[in-house]
């Protein structure tokens, strides 16, 4: 694994002298050019050395004085570029000492994630205000890397653990070749256009990685400020994973030297260390006390608390924030507002909405709790939909595997389940050794259950990209089994519960019901 810093923000002003920079240094090195200007130059540099301001720190120092002192944005920058070692004592004093941590998050950071496993990806890409991009297992033909848990690493499982990822890797090969060619078949207007064969070429990976294990190396970009980095450093450092430990202390080292007046407390917390683990085990106690459920359960979802699955609030927030009204009069204006009135007031907010677009927050006021049976390769795609709410069990071989239609098709269903009941038996024996690694074992193909709370707003962006044709097929059947269960409830919302591609044809008819 390695977590290298890929870039920063740092004070535009700073930017603009480097290339007056270099054309005095292109003067100053010229053959004709005089001693004085290559002394000159030799002095510029070394200050610009000294300066140790080519950092985030700065800006964040000054943005923190805005609230305080009157001088105009650019003089504070200035001030703060001036005498950095005073912008770092100042953003001590604010963010530790005053508690003001949001002036950290005027640093941001990309990085590098290399060499991590898609199970530790998971951990890496939870944190909500941040963003990711990670290596598609549709888009690129897999060569078999994998990552080895430090809990089995010198174990006598360890011949075990890579004997079953070499199965799962040959498995994967051989569903790909025969997917490879399958789907043109099936799909001959696609054949004939390279987009289409990229397309084809891109289901057959997708499908083929089920039989692939959560310990597949993957890599990705993260982006984020410098508030969220030292929550992440934190959370790693206690977490039960070795591989999440290394990652949070590689980042760390990444990013401590660049800002360490605004990434400090990088040890873990108590709560971390004591209240959460002690926590989770006092209720797996409890739950064994209980009677066991049934093993097994069908992929898909349920909707297990629609209380707040409700128009009415939405029409209020609305009406109070642009009519002027108490809550308690927007209220009543909604109750008792007639559906055709509220179908026109729909049409003409979405009129000229484009498919990127988010619906008002107001829409964040409906909401409703699914829990959901998904796959590992189905919570891949889940689990970028942070603005929900998502809270995960642990993988469970109880809950059965996803097998996908085209595997069946090509006679590799009974080889698939075969290769997860394999990796069961590993994973359980791996577990009874260090329980968190034991899912390094499990395949794509496993599953797990999670509760996802989510507005509204947020079903009506997942629906834009999940519902579409272009979506992978797993978390499409969700996303269509999540808008199914809720639209007889959302009367006029559930209109904009659709693919992107269908967005327009939606809000067409709210502004006429009988026009398609």
């Amino acid at each position: 694994m390695d977590v290298i810093l890929a870039g920063l923000n740092v004070d535009a002003e700073l930017l603009r002298e480097f290339p007056e920079l270099l054309e005095r240094a292109r003067q100053a090195l010229a053959p004709d050019a005089a001693a004085a200007d290559r002394a000159a130059l030799a002095a510029e540099l070394a200050a610009l050395a000294e300066r140790r301001n080519l950092t985030p720190e700065t800006l964040s120092a000054a943005y923190a004085r805005i609230s305080r002192d009157p001088r105009p944005a650019p003089e504070l920058r200035a001030a703060a570029r001036a005498e950095v070692d005073r912008a770092r004592r100042s953003n001590e004093t604010i963010i530790f000492g005053l508690g003001h941590a949001s002036v950290a998050e005027h640093a941001v950071f990309n990085l590098d994630v290399l060499g991590t496993s898609r199970l530790a990806a998971e951990f890496v890409e939870r944190f909500r205000l941040c963003s990711y991009t990670e290596k598609s297992q549709r888009y690129i033909t897999l060569t078999g890397d994998y990552v080895t848990p430090v809990e089995v690493l010198g174990t006598p499982l360890e011949a075990e653990f890579h004997a079953l990822v070499a199965r799962q890797v040959a498995f994967y090969h051989r569903c790909y070749g025969k997917l490879a060619e399958y789907f043109p078949t099936r799909h001959p207007e696609l054949a004939g256009a390279k987009d289409g064969r990229r397309t084809l070429d891109g289901w057959a990976k997708e499908d083929a990685r089920y039989g692939l294990s959560l310990a597949t190396e993957t890599q990705l970009g993260l982006t984020a400020n410098a508030r969220n980095l030292e929550r992440i450093i934190q959370a790693a450092a206690a977490h039960p994973l070795g591989e999440v430990r290394e990652y949070g202390d590689r980042l760390r080292r990444a990013v401590g030297g660049i800002a360490p007046s605004l990434i400090k407390y990088t040890e873990p917390a108590a709560h971390h260390r004591l209240d959460l683990p002690l926590t989770r085990e006092r209720l797996r106690a409890a739950a064994a006390e209980e009677a066991p459920e049934p093993a097994g359960a069908a992929a898909g979802c349920r909707v297990v608390d629609d209380t707040g699955l409700d128009e009415t609030p939405v029409w209020a927030a609305l009406m109070h924030e642009a009519g002027g009204r108490s809550a308690a009069a927007s209220r009543r204006w909604a109750e008792t507002t007639g559906a055709a009135e509220k179908r026109a007031l729909l049409a003409g907010l979405v009129e000229h909405l484009p498919p990127w677009q988010s619906l008002p927050r107001a829409f964040e006021l409906a909401a409703a709790t699914f829990e959901c049976v998904v796959s590992a390769s189905c919570f891949a795609q889940l689990k970028r939909h942070r603005m929900g709410t998502l809270i995960p069990q642990d993988y469970d071989p109880r809950l059965g595997v996803t097998v996908p239609a085209s595997v069946a098709a090509v006679d590799e269903a009974a080889a698939l389940r075969e290769l997860a009941d394999a990796s069961a038996v590993t994973a359980g024996r791996i577990g009874a050794l260090a329980p968190p690694a034991a899912a390094y074992a499990l395949t794509n193909a496993h599953r797990r259950r999670v509760l996802f709370r989510v507005s509204v707003r947020e079903l009506a962006h997942f629906a834009r990209l999940r519902l579409d044709e272009h979506a992978q097929w797993d978390i499409r059947e969700l996303a269509g089994a999540m808008m199914a269960a809720v639209r007889p409830r959302l009367p006029l919302f559930g209109e904009l519960l659709c693919a992107k591609t269908d967005l327009a044809a939606a809000c067409r008819r709210l502004a006429d019901p009988a026009a398609e």
